[in-house]
């Protein structure tokens, strides 16, 4: 009978999720070659292909498609059996900056819940601002934000993430009229961004929207009633940077950064986790190309 190595099927399942043999290996905190020598010895023992790997991507093959639910199955049942004598349920505190998280966030929390079902997920989505400040006060084991100065240096940069002048396509600014603007009530450091670049190019402005969220700013930047400022990532379907097309000053990127207390070694095995498919999910396709000339023409 045919036995299977556990890890390297947890590897499998990541790396299937995640299509990436790196982001993979980060969240298992192993190598990419390790990883790439369990999934050989894997397929070598099942008999067959599991993972077509190019230059430019990862992807399952026919038979890794038909493997990858058997495999999830295998993984929760192994889970369940670990947890079925446990009393005690570890929990996790994190927040994760309003300006970083949008549409993805159902596929961060699955990646989470799948590498340990048995997690206790205390998440909070606020400001940048309020989450440092919670957890300062060591009322969150992590948070993910974005760095805007150089007066905290410490936590690990996990990336950089643009920003863009964001509207739907057909928005229209007439250049007799102040720029109109959906903010965040001061003293939202994106907002300040905002209208510090505005004001240093000496480009009118008028707040015609202020929201409770970056979702209540998306909601009115789709709406047509204004412009905002927003990190691709969160960015509105159907959203486009106009700032080229209308001559608007560039937003500076920022850093996202992971601040982490724990040493706990099965919450820092889910933060890996979440990193990782944070990592993986990409900016918002459409909101990611700025309009052309010729495209609003």
């Amino acid at each position: 009978m045919k036995t299977l190595d556990f890890e390297a099927v947890q590897a499998f399942v990541l790396v299937a999720d995640l299509r990436s043999f790196t982001r993979a290996a980060d969240a298992l905190n192993s190598t990419q070659s390790a990883i790439s020598l369990k999934l050989k010895r894997l397929e070598e023992r099942l008999g067959h292909r599991l993972i077509e790997r190019t230059p430019r991507m990862v992807r399952l093959s026919p038979k890794g498609e038909i493997f990858l639910q058997a495999a999830r199955n295998l993984l929760g049942a192994h889970d369940d059996a670990l947890g079925s004598l446990e009393r005690k349920r570890a929990t996790l505190k994190v927040g994760i900056s309003h300006h970083i998280v949008g549409g993805e966030l159902p596929v961060l929390l699955r990646h989470i819940h799948s590498a340990d079902p048995g997690l206790l997920v205390e998440m909070r989505v606020a400001s940048s601002r309020e989450l440092e400040a919670q957890f300062d006060r060591g009322a969150l084991d992590a948070a993910l934000v974005l760095r805007h100065d150089d007066s905290r240096r410490d936590g690990d940069s996990l990336l950089v993430e643009p920003f863009g002048w964001m509207a739907v396509p057909d928005w229209i600014h007439h250049a007799d009229e102040p720029l109109r603007l959906a903010t965040q009530a001061h003293p939202c450091r994106v907002r300040a961004m905002a209208v510090g670049a505005l004001d240093e190019a000496r480009v009118p402005w008028v707040e015609v929207f202020v929201g409770g969220g970056v979702a209540t700013i998306g909601a009115a930047v789709q709406a047509g009633l204004a412009i905002a400022a927003l990190a691709l990532r969160v960015a509105p379907p159907g959203t486009i940077d106009v700032g080229p097309r209308l001559g608007l000053p560039p937003l500076p990127s920022r850093e996202v950064v992971l601040y982490s207390s724990t040493s706990d070694r099965q919450l820092k095995a889910a933060l890996r986790t979440l990193v990782s498919a944070f990592r993986s999910q990409p900016a918002n396709a459409t909101a990611a190309a700025p309009q052309t000339a010729e495209a609003a023409s």
